[in-house]
């Protein structure tokens, strides 16, 4: 057997670069080279079917893997359990009067049985299980606070493919644990510090199918979702579930909402997801063939977990993940002034968008958590991620599609545009995504400090990596939690000078490693 990790597709690119480069191709398109990665990749994969994906990765955030394979290789029901045990362990030790848990999963077809261990792990621990069933990470995270429980476990791997899933922990807030906390329960996971309840402490399992409804109604009454006047515009719209929860909640929230004119694309539940998961243009070829072919209003697709949302216009054309949070903030700060917060590596349109409204825009560092303790520092109005990861914080701080969904069509509903004029309205950036992977003992600090001299004169942002301003052109470079590599995201008002920035910087990177 071979095991291989996501390393594969850095080698497909490295291949690719080598190729193009030999050929003279200095210019090749960074969309077409990565069609050309994903066909190299599918090729091993159909190929060589005896290739098995077999990885583990625990952070401080939780832990997520490829299920199957031995333990500590692939996410195993030994590992589930084990780290199961740590998180029951350490809420335990962080509220020993409250024995209450939530859970919940999304699609995936190893979510059963994921869920069978963690709850039979908690209750071995001695603690009590409310089980959502299949619900999304935003109504896991409500659900949490109204519980008054000590915590929650989502079982999804987000937006990784079907081999994946994944134990996403949060605290009694309903929202992610720190990374002292993180730190803390993997401690706890390595030296396998946890003691079992006896026969009589047991803890109790009992099912809980109201969230849906409960998590619909918030976003209904949310003050600023009018649901008057989007009823009014009749709204026809596609929604691509991706063969996850969405299909369940996506649907039950647009009737709510008024709009009456739904289709459904992959919506069955049954994890097998009709196309790679992770909402980017090249994945929702067929939401944006379908919209335009049924002359819809837009399209909306979301990810297995329902914690990020983009959309699709009339014409088929993408809004932009990176622009969710635009619009909604736009809309937003038209109502309430105030602050706003996204992380280091989104985009600049959300800062003139803020500037423009008359409040102050604040970056963070990357991650959910990280957003979230920005936004609580500057009392932001609204936050979130570039990556269609909406947090509205006085309904509860996490990503959350769906209050993202009612937010959108209301401002869509009061502006009286079309969604493509709406997304015409806002200033117009393009972000270049790349990496570099690094040299067994590279010291990144030291490449970091060396880059930031290179740029004195430039502003500069060390919260998360480096990040570099130019006028209206940044570049961010920070090193993965879970792969050797260093991420250089660029953005500028023009493609071209973006993709330059960021070969520059990647030039530099490759010149100090050595």
């Amino acid at each position: 057997m071979v095991v291989l990790h996501e390393k594969l597709y850095t080698v497909s690119r490295e291949i690719l670069y080598a190729t193009c480069i030999g050929y003279g191709l200095w210019t090749i398109d960074h969309g077409l080279l990565t069609k050309l990665i994903f066909l190299l990749v599918d090729f091993f994969i159909f190929a060589f079917p005896k290739i098995e994906f077999v990885a583990l990765i625990k952070s401080i955030s939780g832990i997520r893997g490829t299920i199957g394979g031995r333990p500590g290789e692939g996410l195993s029901p030994l590992d589930v359990v084990k780290f199961t045990a740590a998180y029951g362990t350490w809420l335990t030790n962080q509220y020993p009067d409250n024995k209450k848990v939530v859970i919940g999963r999304d699609g995936r077809i190893s979510g059963e049985m994921v869920k069978n261990l963690v709850v039979s792990t908690l209750n071995g621990l001695g603690l009590d299980v409310i089980d959502l069933g299949l619900s999304t990470t935003p109504t896991v995270e409500i659900a949490v606070k109204m519980e008054k429980a000590a915590g929650g476990i989502i079982i999804t791997a987000s937006h990784n493919p079907k081999e994946w899933n994944a134990l996403k922990l949060l605290n009694s807030d309903g929202e992610f644990i720190s990374g002292a906390d993180g730190n803390a329960l993997l401690d706890i996971a390595e030296r396998e510090d946890f003691t079992f309840a006896d026969v009589n402490k047991l803890g109790t399992y009992h099912q809980d199918d109201s969230y849906l409804q409960k998590h619909i109604d918030l976003v209904v009454n949310y003050p600023l979702v009018d649901v008057a006047a989007i009823r009014e515009r009749d709204f026809k719209v596609v929604v691509d579930a991706v063969n996850s929860t969405g299909a369940i909640f996506i649907p039950a929230l647009l009737k709510a909402l008024g709009v009456n004119q739904v289709e459904v694309l992959f919506g069955e539940v049954n994890g097998r997801f009709s196309h790679n998961p992770e909402p980017l243009p090249e994945n929702l070829s067929a939401l944006s063939n379908e919209v335009n072919r049924s002359n819809a209003d837009l399209g909306i697709a979301v990810d297995p977990d329902v914690d990020r949302l983009c959309f699709v216009c009339e014409d088929g054309s993408m809004f932009g993940e990176e622009y969710t949070l635009v619009a909604v903030a736009d809309y937003i700060l038209g109502k309430r002034k105030g602050n706003t917060v996204s992380n280091l590596s989104s985009t600049q349109a959300l800062k003139d968008i803020t500037l423009k409204n008359g409040g102050e825009y604040y970056p963070s560092a990357v991650g959910e958590v990280n957003v979230v303790k920005k936004m609580k520092e500057v009392n932001a109005v609204i936050g979130g991620e570039g990556n269609g990861g909406i947090i509205v914080p006085d309904l509860h701080y996490g990503r959350d599609a769906l209050i993202g969904i009612g937010l959108f069509l209301s401002h869509m509903a009061h502006s009286k545009k079309n969604i493509k004029n709406l997304r015409n309205s806002y200033p117009d950036y393009f972000i270049s995504k790349n990496k570099i992977e690094l040299d067994k003992g590279v010291n990144v600090k030291d490449i970091f400090e060396k880059i930031q001299g290179k740029y004195k004169n430039q502003p500069t942002n060390t919260e998360d990596g480096l990040k570099i301003e130019f006028e209206k052109d940044w570049v961010h470079l920070r090193t993965s939690n879970t792969e050797p590599i260093i991420r250089i995201y660029a953005e500028s008002q023009f493609e071209t000078t973006a993709d330059n920035i960021a070969r520059r910087i990647m030039q530099d990177i490759k010149e100090f490693m050595h």
